[in-house]
């Protein structure tokens, strides 16, 4: 080969070299020193003949750099090392606890027994009908507001009774 056999193919070499296609990660430029690259590498292939084996040096010479900058554009932006503030959250209105209820059974004779019907009948009237479980505690309620010599009274009218179940006379 001549000497401008030699510069004609090192230039198709480099046209060829350039006009290779950008990848679209490297649409901005790159940090790193790639046309100093391109220069130093036609450089070296002006100097000796060109083969098809240093024709694929200067390819690879040239897409080296390339390569290391799309490695760097794949890895994930840093993270902040500052925080955002978070927005105060909403107090939620306290729930008032249910109280556990108790289930008990107890004796009572039949007339004071007719005396919660009669309740319950009056409360009726007055337009806030009632069960028995909340008769007897809203009597356990007025038993307590009294004072110790009114609730003395009332205990000692009310007649003491054998516990237990009733006889099936």
């Amino acid at each position: 080969m001549t000497a401008t056999e030699q510069k004609i193919a090192t230039t198709k070499t480099l046209k060829s070299v350039a006009a290779t296609p950008v990848p679209a990660t490297l649409a901005t430029p790159p940090a790193a020193p790639a046309p100093v690259a391109v220069v130093k590498a036609a450089s070296k292939v002006t100097a000796k003949p060109v083969t098809k084996k240093s024709a694929s040096i200067v390819k690879a010479k040239v897409k080296a750099p390339a390569r290391a900058a799309t490695k760097a554009s794949i890895q994930p932006p840093a993270k902040p090392l500052v925080k955002p503030l978070a927005k105060p959250k909403a107090e939620k209105p306290v729930k008032a606890k249910k109280p556990k209820l108790v289930r008990d059974s107890f004796t009572i004779p039949k007339a004071e027994y007719t005396v919660l019907d009669e309740l319950k009948q009056r409360a009726g009237k007055l337009a806030s009908p009632a069960k028995k479980s909340e008769l007897i505690r809203a009597g356990v309620k007025a038993l307590a507001a009294m004072s110790d010599m009114a609730f003395l009274a009332a205990l000692k009218a009310v007649p003491a009774i054998k516990t237990g179940r009733p006889s099936k006379d």
